[in-house]
C-alpha cells in the first residue's frame, strides 16, 4: 500500500467517525457554536464564577473544576447578553440581553426567563444602560428611569418613571440613587413611594462610573477553556474536507463596512482552527473585513482568504503570501466610481468571492477597478486575467461581484449585488465568452425590480440556478442557462384552498443565503425572517426557523453551509453560529454493507427519537422488515438518509428483535444493506 492510498483510507475512516459522532446528536436537534474569547465581566457566586464573554455566558465550578456553557439549546431564552449582575440574596444571576429580555440563572444551572420588560410596549426609551443588584433586588437603569426586579420572586416589582435617562443605580442601605449623565444624580429614601417622581430630589452632579472586573477573577477566567470559535462573525461559510471554513468580515463598497477584525477559522470535529491573525503587523496594511475564504481541494490546510485589503494565502494556518496591487494584477478601488475618481491604495483592494475549478485553479473577482476584474490563479502560482467589458459598470469593474461558483456544466456564475446594476454574470472558460443577465421580467411577463441587486447563488440537483434577491428567490431553469434572453422564474406555490390560486415563493422577502441539501431541498436564509426549508419540487415549506420559536440565534442569516456526510445545516447569523441536524445527507453512488449503517444501533428501551439509516443512494426505496420478512415500515431516502420512528405500521413501538433494512435503487436493484437491533 502506498503512502497516498493509506492517507486516503485514513481520511475516509476519520470522516465516517466524525459523521457517526455528529449523528449521535439526533435528527431535529440544535447546536450552538459560540465564541467566549472576549471577557467583559466576571461575577463571583460562592464556589461558582459566572463569565460574560463575547456576548455569551459560561460558569466555572471551583468544587469540581467544571466549565458549563449556556446557550439557547440548554435553557437560555435568547442570545447576545449585554450585561449581568449577581444577586446574592436571591441566589441568581441577572443576565440582560441586547433586546431587553432577561434570564435569571442559578448556580445549579436552573434558568428562569423574565420577558416582561422585553414585551412591555411603551413610547419611552427602553434602552438599558446598566443592571445593579442590591439585596434581593436588581435595578435596571433605563432611558426613562429605573425598573425594580424582585429577583427572588422572578418578577418586575415596580417601575420608577423619572422622565430622564438613568445611567446606573446604587443604594446605601437607606437611600437609592439614580445617576444620570443628562440630569445629575437624584436620590430617594427606600421607604418612600419610589413610583412618585416627586419623591426623588437632586443630590449631586453626575459622576461617571467605570465598571471594572476584579483582576484576580479576570486572570482566573482567562485560564478557562470553554471552547468555541475565535469570534461570532460568519459572513461566509463553506463545508469541505469534513470541515466548516468561515470568514467573518463584511464589506460591500458603497453599502456596508463592518470593520470586523480579520479572522479565518474552521470547525474540525469539535476543534476550532484559526489562521494567523494581526496580519497588519506583517503586511503594513489593514487586516479587516476578510469576507471570503476558499480551501484548496487537494489540501485542507491550504487556504486563500480575501476581502477589503487584497488576498492572503495560508499554509498550515500561517500566512504564506500576501497579494496586493504592488505584486499582482490586482488593482485598487476607484473612488468615487463613474469618472474623475482616483485609485486607492492597498487598504482597498476589493475581493468579495473566490472559488476553485476542477483543474485546481482559484478564481476571484477584483471589484471597482479601472481595468481588472475576473482573475484565475493557477495551481502553478500564475495569474491569468479574464477581463471582459461585460464585467464593467459605470466605468469600473462590478462593485459588488460575489457568489462565484462553477455549475455542473463547467460554467462560472457570479452575481452583482450593487443596487445600480443588479445582475447575474456567466462566463464560459472553454470559449472565453461572458454575458451579463439582468432580470427584467418573470415567466408571467411581470416586471422584476431588484432594489439592492442579487445577493447569493446556488445550483440545485437539476442544474437550475437559484438567486437570492430582495424580492425573494428567482430561478433560472437549466434549459435557460445558455439563452441570450433567458426567462427568469418566480416559483408559484399553490394555496391549496380550492381557489386554484398561488403565491410567489417568499415574495418580497430579502434572501441572503441559499444552500441545497442532499435531497435537492433548498435551505433559504433571509435578512430578518429566519431560515426556511423548501421541498425539492418547491411546493412545500417543510420548516421555518425563527429566533423566537427555535434555538436559531438570530433572524438575520448571513450564510448557510451543509455537511453532506451528516446532514448538519450551519447558519451564520449576526449573533454567531448555530446548526441544525437535518434528515438529508448526500447520496452515495452505491449502497453496500460497508457504507450503509443505522444509528442508534442497538435501539435501547429509553430511546424515543428517530432511527437513522445513512449511506443510501438518491431516492432509494427503503423497507424495514422483521427477520421473517414482514413489513414494518417503508419510504424513500432523503438524499442518502432514511429515518424510521421505531414504530410498526399500526403506530406501536416495534417489538424487540433484529430488523432488516431492505433497499431498492432508482433502477430497481434490491438488497439488504444493514440490520437494526431493537431492545425493549
Amino acid at each position: 500500500m502506498t503512502a497516498i492510498t493509506h492517507k486516503v483510507i485514513t481520511l475516509t475512516a476519520t470522516l465516517l467517525a466524525v459523521a457517526a459522532t455528529t449523528l449521535a446528536a439526533g435528527i431535529g436537534t440544535w447546536r450552538n457554536h459560540l465564541a467566549y474569547s472576549h471577557i467583559t465581566d466576571v461575577q463571583q457566586a460562592g464556589n461558582t464564577m459566572f463569565v460574560l464573554a463575547s456576548g455569551g455566558l459560561f460558569a466555572y465550578n471551583a468544587t469540581d473544576n467544571s466549565v458549563t456553557t449556556f446557550d439557547k439549546t440548554n435553557g437560555l431564552s435568547s442570545s447576545g447578553i449585554a450585561m449581568m449582575a449577581w444577586c446574592g440574596e436571591a441566589g441568581r444571576l441577572v443576565a440582560v440581553y441586547d433586546d431587553g429580555n432577561i434570564d435569571l440563572v442559578s448556580r445549579d444551572n436552573r434558568i428562569v426567563n423574565l420577558p416582561d420588560y422585553l414585551n412591555h410596549s411603551t413610547t419611552a426609551d427602553k434602552t438599558i444602560y446598566s443592571v445593579d443588584a442590591a439585596g434581593r433586588h436588581a435595578y435596571l437603569s433605563t432611558g426613562f428611569g429605573i425598573v425594580n426586579i424582585n429577583v427572588a420572586d422572578a418578577e418586575v416589582a415596580e417601575t420608577y418613571n423619572l422622565g430622564f435617562r438613568v445611567d446606573y443605580t446604587y443604594t446605601d442601605g437607606a437611600n437609592i440613587y439614580a445617576a444620570s449623565s443628562t440630569r445629575g444624580t437624584y436620590s430617594a429614601p427606600l421607604t418612600a413611594n419610589l413610583m412618585d417622581p416627586s419623591a426623588w430630589t437632586y443630590h449631586s452632579p453626575y459622576a461617571p462610573r467605570t465598571k471594572t472586573v476584579d483582576p484576580e477573577l479576570l486572570a482566573k477566567a482567562k485560564t478557562l477553556s470553554p471552547g468555541g470559535p475565535k469570534n461570532n462573525y460568519f459572513n461566509q461559510l463553506i463545508h469541505q474536507h469534513g470541515r466548516l471554513y468561515a470568514a467573518g468580515g463584511y464589506f460591500r463598497s458603497g453599502y456596508a463596512e463592518a470593520a470586523r477584525p480579520g479572522t479565518v477559522q474552521a470547525l474540525d470535529g469539535d476543534e476550532w482552527l484559526t489562521c494567523q491573525e494581526r496580519l497588519d503587523t506583517v503586511t503594513g496594511y489593514s487586516y479587516v473585513d476578510v469576507n471570503c475564504v476558499a480551501a484548496d481541494p487537494a489540501d485542507p490546510d491550504h487556504l486563500f482568504a480575501a476581502g477589503r485589503t487584497g488576498m492572503y494565502e495560508f499554509r498550515d494556518w500561517k500566512l504564506s503570501r500576501y497579494f496586493n496591487k504592488d505584486n499582482s494584477p490586482l488593482m485598487g478601488a476607484i473612488d468615487p466610481p463613474g469618472g474623475g475618481g482616483h485609485e486607492l491604495g492597498n487598504d482597498y483592494v476589493l475581493i468579495n468571492s473566490m472559488t476553485y475549478d476542477e483543474k485546481g485553479s482559484l478564481w476571484l473577482f477584483n471589484c471597482q477597478t479601472a481595468a481588472s476584474s475576473l482573475l484565475e490563479y493557477t495551481k502553478e502560482g500564475e495569474f491569468v486575467t479574464h477581463h471582459k467589458e461585460e464585467f464593467m459598470n459605470n466605468g469600473v469593474s462590478l462593485q459588488a461581484a460575489s457568489s462565484l461558483m462553477f455549475d455542473s456544466r463547467g460554467t462560472l456564475w457570479f452575481a452583482n449585488g450593487n443596487y445600480s446594476d443588479g445582475s447575474i454574470l456567466r462566463y464560459d472558460p472553454a470559449t472565453d465568452t461572458a454575458m451579463k443577465l439582468t432580470p427584467r421580467y418573470n415567466q408571467n411577463g411581470s416586471a422584476i425590480t431588484l432594489p439592492n441587486g442579487i445577493h447569493c447563488l446556488a445550483e440545485d440537483r437539476d442544474g437550475n440556478i437559484w438567486m437570492g434577491t430582495d424580492i425573494g428567490p428567482i430561478v433560472l431553469y437549466a434549459q435557460e442557462t445558455d439563452s441570450p434572453d433567458p426567462v427568469f422564474t418566480q416559483i408559484i406555490v399553490p394555496r391549496n384552498d380550492g381557489t386554484n390560486l398561488g403565491d410567489y415563493l417568499l415574495e418580497n422577502t430579502p434572501i441572503t443565503a441559499i444552500a441545497i441539501d442532499g435531497a435537492g431541498r433548498k435551505w433559504i436564509g433571509t435578512q430578518d425572517n429566519g431560515a426556511y426549508l423548501i421541498s425539492r419540487d418547491n411546493t412545500e415549506q417543510i420548516h421555518h426557523f425563527t429566533a423566537a420559536e427555535t434555538p436559531l440565534l438570530s433572524d438575520r442569516i448571513e450564510s448557510i453551509a451543509i455537511d453532506g456526510a451528516t446532514g448538519e445545516v450551519f447558519f451564520g447569523t449576526d449573533k454567531g453560529l448555530c446548526s441544525y441536524m437535518a434528515d438529508a445527507t448526500e447520496p452515495a453512488e452505491k449502497m453496500t454493507k460497508d457504507n450503509v449503517y443505522a444509528y442508534p444501533n442497538p435501539v435501547r428501551p429509553d430511546y424515543t427519537g428517530p432511527i437513522t439509516v445513512t449511506g443510501l443512494t438518491y431516492d432509494a426505496d427503503v423497507k424495514i422488515t422483521t427477520a421473517n420478512g414482514s413489513l414494518v415500515a417503508e419510504g424513500r431516502s432523503q438524499g442518502g438518509t432514511f429515518t424510521w420512528d421505531g414504530c410498526d405500521r399500526s403506530g406501536r413501538r416495534a417489538a424487540s428483535g433484529v430488523y432488516m433494512v431492505q433497499t431498492a435503487t432508482s433502477t430497481g436493484k434490491k438488497g439488504t444493506v444493514c440490520k437494526i437491533a431493537v431492545v425493549n
